[in-house]
């Protein structure tokens, strides 16, 4: 019903009662992000309902700019516009709990569009999308703490390459051509996923570093704790 496998060529696709049930199942959990976590103490009465506006309102635009890829690779992964980065946020704003829940939200998203047009095994859509991009959420590990949201946002991003390169040497390498180097076999994984997760990576961090940006940052932080 959800999906339709392909046994010749060993692979399966979403078909459109999938796509709809993992729309309705990120929908459900953006609601949820707001309204299974406690409060603050002393919170004003809206705080939930901000939480949630705040929560997706990051998980749109990272989204959208997910879709804007100044460079793609050929066999998968993208330098996008800074979409890491929002994910990011939410876990320096909200804590652990609250950014796994929305990146798990934005990994669901991601599955949505691109990844239930291949799919090989669970674990290897697991890796590739959910484990992948729900890692950015432990940038909340961090909140709280000094320079919290560069330190978090370099952990989620390497724990994010750490399940793509999973998924890499689990799968992909079995569809390399027969003329790929052997030598190259052991790093191969590694090097392509990180790759483009490093050229991101390493724009946001400078555009972290702006004072400006800081600042900017600095502000709607306290807007969301407000």
């Amino acid at each position: 019903m959800f999906i339709d496998v392909f046994k010749e060529d060993g692979y399966a696709v979403l078909t459109t009662a999938g796509y709809i049930a993992c729309a309705i199942l990120a929908l459900l959990i953006i609601v949820l992000t707001a309204f299974l976590a406690k409060p603050k103490e002393n919170a004003k009465p809206h705080w939930k309902t901000k939480k949630l506006v705040f929560s997706a309102v990051c998980l749109a635009l990272a989204f959208l700019l997910s879709y804007i890829q100044p460079y793609k690779l050929p066999w998968g992964g993208s330098v996008t516009l800074f979409s890491m980065l929002f994910i990011c946020l939410v876990g320096n704003w909200y804590g652990l709990k609250t950014g796994l829940l929305v990146a798990f939200t934005y990994s669901i998203l991601q599955f949505i569009q691109s990844g239930g047009s291949y799919i090989l095994t669970p674990l290897q859509v697991c890796c590739d999308y959910f484990f992948a991009f729900t890692a950015l959420g432990f940038s909340g590990i961090f909140a709280g703490k000094k320079n919290g949201l560069l330190k978090g946002y370099l952990l989620g991003i390497f724990l994010r390459g750490v399940f793509h390169t999973l998924g890499g040497y689990l799968y992909w390498m079995e569809y390399m051509p027969d003329t790929f180097p052997k030598s190259l076999a052991a790093i191969y994984p590694i090097v392509y996923n990180y790759s483009y997760i490093l050229i991101e990576g390493a724009a946001t961090v400078a555009i972290l570093c702006i004072p400006a940006v800081k600042s900017a940052l600095n502000r709607v932080k306290q807007m969301t704790a407000e």
